[in-house]
């Protein structure tokens, strides 16, 4: 279960949380959640492999990207912690020597669970939005979906909704089909 602290947070209170918890800092305020359960660290795990050898180390061509599993990103006034996010390499041409990104991504990724889809929905689509996050990706591995978002003039777009065992190939990583079915199972 998600829980929101009401006192101004600061990164010591992240730092402070027990080893089990993920804790971000959204308008000011501490919001913590349990580490993800094996169903969706499975969905997490399983679309950075097919992405990082596509896209990060271009093993079919593509390259390009930097993909990362649950950054520490400091932007704006906000501590966030995606579950995936994808950078061009024209825009990030190298990784930073802190322990945080300060540069927004190009994509995002979410995995949905019971205590992060309230939060991921209605409080984190409008703050990637703002920061001008291009892609965001939103997966349920309860209810086996992928749906695809492209920003327009600061509104998301729904550009897809997949399911099942469906084969996609989406932007930002159109030039790659994979099947949703490896996130499943």
């Amino acid at each position: 279960m998600t829980k929101t602290v009401n006192k101004q947070a600061s990164y010591q209170d992240i730092i402070d949380l027990p080893e089990n918890m993920v804790g971000e800092i959204i308008h000011g305020r501490l919001e913590m959640r349990p580490k993800s359960a094996t169903r969706y660290a499975l969905a997490s795990s399983s679309l950075s492999a097919e992405l990082v050898s596509s896209f990060q180390q271009g093993q079919d061509g593509a390259g390009g990207w930097w993909i990362i599993d649950e950054p520490v990103c400091h932007l704006d006034s906000h501590v966030l912690v995606p579950d995936l996010v994808g950078w061009r390499r024209q825009r990030m041409p190298a990784l930073p020597k802190t322990a945080c990104f300060k540069t927004p991504p190009d994509w995002i990724c979410e995995i949905l669970s019971p205590t992060t889809t309230r939060i991921d929905r209605i409080v984190k689509m409008p703050i990637y939005a703002e920061l001008g996050i291009n892609h965001l990706w939103l997966i349920d591995p309860v209810l086996r979906t992928l749906e695809a978002y492209e920003l327009h003039d600061g509104h998301w777009l729904l550009t897809g909704a997949h399911a099942d065992n469906e084969s996609i190939a989406i932007a930002p990583f159109a030039e790659h089909t994979f099947s949703l079915t490896d996130l499943w199972e």
